[in-house]
């Protein structure tokens, strides 16, 4: 390393450096000085762009010392960076504290540095004190940098008041540091009337105040502000993306981005936007925009992050295509824990049970330690395979062996599993010895097992709880009410839909959608709002009768054919 290090920088300081025996090292005294000051700031510069090492960032202070340059606060700025981007923090800060002379320059330099590092998020606050104590004066770029160490809503404040006195929450880059603190802060009204007070807004205060609204989940406002935008950046439009994904809106989220990537806008998207298009594919079940994604992804050469690699095997596995994830996967140089859970569900969800459970074991062998949601992950996989007595062990030893509590979503797991295979009383017991109350997903998971077994009265004490947690989900009593039934119960059948009936609860309609160019459209029963809704029960109705001619083979299937054409004339 040190070597590679020497044939690059002896090109830009020859002779100032020069190897011996061991190592190299600078040849201060013997080697003639020939060039000018600006030649060697520019230089420097460029050797500091080399460093990799600490050897390389002691050799490059030591040939500063011996001609002055750390003097200068520039330079010296500059070989803060690069000691904080190498990792080297403290040698960083034993530097500055050295310097007799720092200007504001060289405190913001430093502030930026401890604003980067979580455990020295207090002391840039305490150096942005400093430097007013002494007397320097904060200008736009102490703000900011500062503004990034806030950690809590009344310093940030007390530094926006600062900064109004000052004059200087007129400076757009100002402006856009404190609506983020207001915003990371769930103060989006505070920021919004920062926002207005600023008449000349760039792209990056837009960004700012549209990603507010994002993380308070007001997409209404964030895509009116989005819109309204003179100027948009790659930034832009991935914030309303990954915002539209996060709040499950994943058809609005695709929408955006066919509207990003068309010819009219043109707009690039990045590693990030792809992140947030491929977790709505995935969610959607879209293979076919999936897969584009994913070649747009080799195409452009974009980074091949491991978070990026991870959101592709989600969305093949999500999209049935395990194939696909399994040969991601294991083209991937680098996996994370993510990766590994990333996996191992995809495996369990599609039914390949005893695959999660050997990727499991595959990753215990490499040394990666299992979190909590890895366990999910395995007991899911246990749950769909049927692997009851696998599953009793992973969730007797998570404590004992990995250091997890199991949490909510563990007992979950484990009452999903015992009640498939039909161990409803355990599955009981379960939920009435863990140490959390049951949510409606655990009691609803108990009902759908005692329905399937047809345990009436595990399945009417599973609706009573489930009426206290989710008094007006129909389809807990749909569920019971079909226990009934099946059972040829009807009177108690007839119950349960009059209780729904007299509680004004309603049943919530059937739904499902479908995809004809790249467009998808959603249907439920009883909607009429189609414009096409004559035509498409018309052919239902065709379709039903067909259904009970099982013993005609000619049932009129050519006109049944000219659905295909059923969107033409819209599409």
């Amino acid at each position: 390393m040190l070597c590679s290090f020497y044939r690059a920088s002896s090109k830009i300081l020859h002779p100032l450096l020069k190897p011996n025996s061991n190592n190299f090292h600078c040849n201060y005294h013997n080697s003639p000085l020939q060039t000018s000051p600006f030649d060697i700031e520019d230089s420097l510069l460029a050797l500091l762009k080399k460093c990799s090492h600490k050897n390389h960032i002691y050799q490059t202070h030591g040939f500063m010392l011996h001609r002055a340059l750390d003097q200068d606060n520039f330079l010296l700025s500059q070989f803060l960076h690069t000691c904080s981007s190498l990792g080297f923090v403290n040698y960083a800060c034993s530097v500055f504290t050295s310097n007799p002379n720092p200007n504001i320059y060289l405190y913001n330099t430093m502030i930026s540095v401890f604003s980067k590092q979580q455990y020295l998020l207090k002391d840039a606050i305490l150096l942005y004190k400093q430097a007013r104590a002494i007397g320097l004066y904060h200008d736009t770029y102490s703000i900011p940098f500062v503004l990034n160490a806030v950690t809590c809503l009344s310093t940030g404040s007390q530094i926006h008041c600062e900064a109004i006195i000052t004059g200087l929450n007129n400076d757009i880059h100002v402006a856009s540091a404190v609506v983020r603190m207001y915003s990371a802060f769930g103060c989006v009204s505070d920021a919004r009337k920062v926002f207005d007070e600023i008449c000349d807004r760039d792209v990056g205060l837009w960004n700012a105040i549209i990603t507010g609204y994002v993380k308070a989940r007001d997409m209404d406002t964030a895509k009116y502000l989005f819109d309204n935008m003179r100027e948009k950046n790659v930034v832009s439009w991935t914030t309303i993306i990954a915002g539209y994904a996060r709040g499950n809106q994943f058809s609005q989220a695709i929408g955006v981005f066919r509207e990003m990537t068309s010819a009219e806008v043109g707009v690039k998207p990045d590693e990030v936007t792809m992140l947030a298009v491929l977790s709505a594919c995935a969610h959607l079940g879209e293979l076919e925009l999936g897969e584009q994604m994913h070649s747009y992804i080799i195409k452009h050469r974009l980074r091949r992050t491991v978070p990026l690699n991870n959101s592709l095997i989600d969305m093949y596995a999500k999209s049935g295509n395990v194939k696909k994830a399994v040969e991601l996967f294991e083209s991937m140089e680098t996996r994370s824990i993510v990766s590994w859970s990333t996996m191992i569900s995809a495996l369990a969800v599609n039914g390949y049970g005893k695959e999660a459970l050997n990727m499991f074991s595959r990753m215990e062998m490499v040394g990666i330690r299992p979190n909590s949601i890895t366990l999910i992950a395995v007991l899911s996989a246990c749950s769909h395979a049927g692997l009851v007595e696998e599953g009793r062990l992973y969730f007797k030893i998570m404590e004992e062996k990995y250091g997890i509590i199991p949490d909510i979503r563990h007992y979950g797991c484990m009452v999903d599993l015992l009640g498939r295979a039909g161990y409803l009383d355990e599955a009981a017991n379960v939920i009435k010895t863990m140490p959390f109350e049951a949510n409606a997903a655990i009691w609803g998971s108990l009902l759908a097992a005692a329905r399937k077994q047809r345990h009436v009265e595990l399945g009417e004490k599973a609706l009573q709880h489930l009426a206290e947690v989710e008094p007006h989900n129909s389809g807990n009593y749909s569920l019971v009410s079909n226990t009934y039934a099946a059972l040829g119960r009807w009177s108690e059948a007839r119950v349960a839909r009059k209780i729904m009936r007299d509680t004004g609860i309603k049943k919530l309609p059937g739904g499902s959608f479908i995809k004809v160019k790249n467009r998808v459209y959603y249907f439920y029963s009883g909607d009429r709002s189609h414009f096409q809704c004559e035509r498409i029960y018309r052919i239902l109705s065709q379709l039903n009768k067909v259904s009970k001619m099982v013993l005609h083979e000619d049932c009129g299937y050519e006109e049944l054919l000219d659905a295909d054409n059923l969107y033409e004339d819209h599409l």
